[in-house]
């Protein structure tokens, strides 16, 4: 392309820039390549811009971080409404399938929800908005749980979806270890390659390969949160 065609390709890519547009490549090349690879300079290239012009709409990598973690948050807070709050466990259930959708659609980034600082130091991942929780927790409270309760159950089940959801995020190509460096753990005599062990043809993990390699993540899902349901329902009936 001649330096012209470029120049104004890049002018005609600085104006239309804004934080939405910004952002929400970021969460296309982490979709993509994961969040370990984004950097103001590859946005920059896919934007068609300097990394410089970026500065303006974003303060750097972890402001710009931080904006990925807000757009899927807003998705989120955007899906919930009144009606879901009639009646506790349909407002449990919606909210932890929404949040699932989160992760099951953009699982290289869902990590930054469940690793990242929320909004204030006592929320705790993936429930991190303050919008969200404040929702839960007056749901929770309107429908007849105490203080309490309404806190003990925001625990419980955002460590349900903390737990099942990061799993899930792994088996789905997932960066989980913020290390960039891969560390010889556990004394392998290969540095890197501690899971290449050989394994025992009459093992049982090799015995039962075919059913550990079924995808049974959607029945574990519903398994663990009508667990989850069941015993809160008996808490609150004592």
């Amino acid at each position: 392309m001649p330096e012209r065609s470029r120049e104004k390709q890049r002018v005609s890519s600085a104006g239309r820039l804004s934080r939405e547009l910004i952002v929400t490549t970021a969460l296309g090349q982490i979709d993509r390549d994961g969040a370990s690879i984004l950097s103001m300079r590859s946005l920059a290239q896919e934007l068609g811009v300097e990394a410089m012009s970026l500065y303006r709409y974003v303060h750097g990598r972890e402001d710009l971080l931080e904006g990925v973690v807000a757009l899927l948050m807003d998705d989120l807070t955007m899906s919930l409404d009144d009606e879901l709050t009639e009646h506790w466990q349909g407002f449990l259930q919606t909210l932890a399938h929404r949040v699932r959708r989160i992760a099951i659609d953009h699982p290289r980034a869902f990590p930054l929800i469940a690793t990242r600082h929320p909004a204030a130091p006592w929320l705790r991942p993936p429930l991190r908005s303050v919008e969200v929780v404040e929702m839960f927790l007056r749901t929770l409270i309107e429908q007849g749980f105490s203080d309490r309760q309404a806190v003990d159950t925001y625990r419980s089940f955002s460590s349900f979806l903390l737990g099942q959801l990061l799993l899930e995020s792994a088996v789905r190509g997932a960066e989980i270890s913020p290390l960039e460096e891969t560390l010889d753990e556990g004394g392998a005599d290969i540095p890197e390659k501690d899971g290449q062990e050989q394994v025992d043809d009459d093992a049982q993990i090799v015995r039962l390969r075919p059913l550990l390699s079924e995808d049974r993540s959607d029945e574990e899902f519903e398994a663990s949160l009508e667990s989850l349901l069941d015993r809160l329902s008996g808490e609150l009936s004592q």
